[in-house]
């Protein structure tokens, strides 16, 4: 059997994948921070999600394009190898499987776990944990470490011996998340207008207390709830018809996204009055609107929209490593690109692609989630301050691939990739401002320094560097 991975996927699947890793926990959340940043003002939040979704479906309109013309086995080192070069390419391959995928997906492993302890204490009082629910036992406790764990464990399982139960899984959670969105976007709306408190009408009428710049911080808000599309690229090796339907399902994926969010948002403001909301979050307006019962079943909801990204996140991880090695790059490329007879699945890359989530689970949990923070003020969110490092790897894209698309006309070679660079730089000023900026103003304020971003830097720099001492070590200047 030839070494290649084969076509298994249809058109359904990658928009659901699409959809599916982009709307994870954040678009419970981003809601309630919105309004805050906006200080209640529900147009403001409106034009917010309006702009971080014109962001999104611009960068997707310029990927969709290079889809059509590119088709190997991971698309954005296709990209980003095809129009920069073979070295680029590798550089941003080895960033995107050491840094990028396994810090987002280990921090969503802890949202998983942590969502379906909530749904289980509220759902079923008695329930104990070691540390009790009150004092955060369900985001710190050894419960949530251990089941944290487990779906490691099992999301890899799934994706490594059985792609099309991945697949599968994929398209069933993606379906089961839109649920209360879809509902509260509906519900919520037509209750907000027509109940007799009309309360959606009442918000819209509110006199928010604004300061500062409050749009430019609700839409730092958006850019982290927009974010995961490109992971989807990486099956254009499995897509049936890829150069057609990969650029369908990035586009259409966009839309949705950008609908429901905008639409939940919407709806959620119908549910109760806006202080409420910026105290209490959603959950409160689904309790309003569908009872106490189904308040607790949000929770349930949320564990299983976190579950559906971990397991596209960790689709992507188990073919990281062999989209290097069928290169020849990386470390040991044979080893990395073989591909299992039976489950047609590199089996070497997924064994590495989970040792590395495990890697940086446990940087995740000691920054973040231990008694003591290891790091001190220079820990960093490990599943936001890559996007700043993404969005940068982007822009070399754009600019090469209006130089070489010259067969293209004005918009698809001009007009869309230019509008993708100011995009690009706007995210990186967005996540710096709010992972580097905001931080050390407010710990000077408190006296003392804070400066994650810094960190952040000087590990992104020395795994790097590590890469280049990988491919340095091959001696060879066609493994870079």
């Amino acid at each position: 059997m030839e070494n290649q991975l084969t076509k298994k996927y249809g058109l359904v699947t990658a928009i659901c994948m699409v959809v599916g890793i982009v709307v994870g926990s954040g678009v419970f959340f981003k809601a309630q921070t919105i309004l805050q940043n906006t200080g209640g003002n529900l147009q403001l939040g409106i034009i917010a999600w309006i702009i971080g979704g014109a962001v999104m479906l611009v960068c997707i309109s310029a990927f969709a394009t290079m889809a059509t013309r590119y088709e190997k086995v991971n698309g954005f080192v296709d990209y980003a190898e095809a129009l920069v070069g073979k070295k680029y390419g590798y550089y941003v391959g080895w960033f995107a499987v050491t840094i990028y995928y396994p810090g987002m997906t280990s921090a969503l492993v802890w949202l998983s776990a942590r969502y379906i302890l909530v749904f289980l204490t509220s759902t079923f009082p008695s329930i104990k944990l070691m540390i009790p629910v009150e004092q955060g036992g369900c985001s710190i406790g050894p419960e949530c470490f251990a089941l944290s764990l487990f779906i490691i464990c099992a999301s890899y399982t799934i994706n490594a011996l059985s792609p099309k139960i991945a697949g599968k899984f994929q398209v069933s959670t993606t379906f089961v998340k839109l649920v209360p969105l879809v509902l509260m976007a509906v519900v919520g709306t037509l209750v907000g207008i027509f109940s007799k408190e009309a309360t959606l009408i009442s918000n819209f009428k509110a006199a928010p207390e604004t300061v500062g710049h409050p749009l430019f911080a609700a839409v730092v808000s958006t850019a982290f709830a927009y974010e995961g599309w490109i992971l989807a690229t990486i099956i254009n090796a499995e897509l049936h018809n890829a150069k057609k339907n990969l650029p369908y399902a990035l586009f259409l994926g966009g839309v949705i996204i950008v609908c429901i969010y905008l639409f939940y948002y919407i709806g959620v403001a119908g549910g109760t009055d806006i202080e409420t909301l910026k105290k209490e979050g959603a959950a409160v307006a689904f309790t309003n609107i569908f009872g106490k019962a189904f308040g607790s079943i949000l929770n349930l909801f949320v564990a299983i929209s976190c579950l559906g990204t971990v397991n596209g996140l960790m689709l992507t991880m188990t073919r990281g490593m062999y989209s290097l090695g069928i290169r020849g790059e990386g470390p040991h490329p044979k080893l990395y690109s073989q591909v299992d007879d039976i489950t047609n699945m590199p089996t070497n890359s997924s064994v590495m692609g989970l040792f590395i989530v495990a890697v940086w689970f446990l940087y995740f949990y000691l920054s973040n989630l231990a008694a003591y923070n290891w790091f001190g003020v220079f820990g960093f969110d490990s599943s936001e301050l890559p996007i700043i490092t993404i969005y940068g790897f982007y822009i070399p894209i754009f600019v090469c691939f209006i130089k070489k698309s010259k067969d293209l006309g004005i918009f698809k070679r001009f007009v869309i990739p230019i509008l993708a660079i100011i995009c690009s730089l706007f995210m990186c000023f967005a996540a710096i401002y709010a992972h580097g900026i905001e931080p050390y103003l407010e710990a000077k304020k408190a006296g003392y320094f804070a400066f994650p971003v810094g960190f952040y830097l000087i590990l992104f720099g020395l795994i790097m560097f590590a890469g280049f001492l990988v491919s340095r070590k091959k001696g060879s200047k066609e493994s870079i």
